[in-house]
């Protein structure tokens, strides 16, 4: 680690360089505890088990400590090459390493890392056991890199659990997409895959589609085979209750107490948010959190998948039929973004190109919005208007919809079926987006 002589610094960002040969076995490291009230405890982090290890005072955590100047959620440990990733998540009291406070940090082994009145040390233990055989592909889930081989290998250890899964990540880093794999290639292939988008819905509507009223919901349609719950931290304080006795006991109550039932589904609930985070907010239920984390996956982003953007970049281009191989040139820089987006951007990029049969010798990474406070947006319509925040959100999840659709169709010359696959939603979801009606009480619409 190294500091700025004649500088004093509370957080930064420090880096360690390897001490050996990055291309031999990966080491295997142990997080052990050496000093506080958990004197003894350890944990091993077995990367080909787990692609990342929490610390903190939550039951849910992989190392829990009884230390009230730790934070329920303080640490994260994960994988970087042959060095260890560490990360403080925002806590109040902070990391220390070597009397320094940071934020983010590479370790190789033998350092001390001190959080509240709890000292853990990070020691390397051999080598970390071979993993399995190399593979390119897990369903339709693509990707070469050690991050995505991490990824694949656990998701095909977990495809015949019944247990309810939670797969974290990014937008855009495909986690609908790995949930479908890991439905396919287990018991439940032949019975239903049914997505519940709890972002888009809010209110009594929510609990309507999810769970039935007069008719089957998501849950009951899904007996027998898969329910994933997109973006679960959207859903309201009413549903998390109702959906905890289905996880636990498989029992279903609708929402007009018109009667309950068995239901026998396997819930993939997916989330771009820090669930832990919402439950120290006091927006999400503990005890849902509990049933879900027994098995979580997440997925990395595209700019940490070393090597994957090139291979993605060429099954696009074949998907989406472009003319000969992909173009060195526009490889290389797309090779060179840093894709905030993830996957899905890079796939839109790769249709666009192919669509507009653009022969430009590069990618042209699109302009980001100003970042000036007030851009009189249709936002800034909305919130003038003062509403209720779920209708608030309906009108502009409704715009931003409406727009979506409208650009990816110009973008393929009118192509319906094209412009649906482009944006990753089957023919019959889009022409769903095109019908909806706009929400009563929203701004007039501009031209543009």
């Amino acid at each position: 680690m190294s500091g700025i002589p004649g500088e004093e610094h509370d957080e930064l960002r420090t880096i360690s360089e390897p001490m050996d040969d990055p291309t031999g076995p990966a080491p295997l490291f142990v997080l052990r505890v050496t000093a506080g009230k958990d004197n003894g405890k350890s944990k091993v982090l077995d990367w080909n088990a787990t692609p990342r290890v929490l610390v903190g005072q939550s039951q849910v955590s992989d190392l829990v400590l009884d230390d009230a100047r730790v934070s329920r959620r303080h640490l994260a440990f994960a994988p970087d090459g042959h060095l260890v990733r560490v990360t403080d998540l925002g806590t109040t009291n902070g990391t220390r390493i070597g009397g320094v406070r940071i934020v983010d940090a590479r370790l190789e082994g033998g350092e001390s890392i001190t959080i509240g009145g709890t000292t853990l040390r990070l020691v390397r233990a051999g080598t970390l056991p071979d993993g399995p055989p190399a593979r390119g592909k897990f369903g339709r889930v693509l990707g070469r890199s050690h991050e995505m081989q991490r990824v694949m290998a656990l998701a095909e250890r977990v495809v015949s659990s019944p247990l309810p899964m939670l797969l974290e990540g990014e937008a855009g880093t495909g986690k609908q997409l790995l949930a479908e794999a890991i439905h396919d290639g287990g018991a439940r292939a032949l019975g239903p895959f049914i997505i519940f988008d709890a972002s888009a819905h809010t209110g009594d509507e929510q609990l309507s589609l999810l769970f039935g009223r007069e008719q089957p919901g998501a849950i009951e349609q899904a007996s027998g085979g898969t329910l994933v719950i997109d973006e679960i931290g959207d859903l309201t304080e009413a549903a998390q209750a109702r959906l905890v006795p289905v996880i636990e006991r498989g029992q279903l109550q609708r929402v007009d107490a018109s009667g309950s039932a068995r239901v026998d589904v396997r819930i993939l609930a997916t989330t771009r948010r820090d669930v832990e985070r919402l439950v120290q907010d006091g927006t999400f239920r503990e005890e849902l959190l509990y049933r879900l984390a027994g098995l979580r996956l997440e997925m990395p982003p595209l700019r940490a998948r070393h090597g994957d953007v090139d291979l993605l970049a060429r099954h696009f281009w074949t998907l989406y039929g472009g003319t000969g191989e992909l173009p060195k040139s526009f490889a290389l820089s797309l090779a060179r973004y840093e894709w905030p987006g993830n996957v899905r951007e890079l796939e839109h990029a790769v249709a666009r190109r192919i669509a507009s049969g653009d022969d430009s010798s590069s990618f042209q990474p699109p302009a980001r919005p100003s970042s000036s406070p007030r851009g009189g947006d249709y936002i800034d319509e909305v919130l003038e208007r003062n509403l209720a925040m779920p209708h608030a959100r309906q009108i502009v999840l409704h715009e931003f919809e409406t727009r979506y659709v409208e650009q990816a169709i110009a973008a393929h010359g009118g192509n319906v079926s094209r412009a649906a696959a482009a944006s990753g939603l089957t023919r019959r979801y889009f022409h769903m987006l095109r019908a909806k009606p706009k929400p009563e009480g929203g701004p007039v619409k501009k031209p543009r």
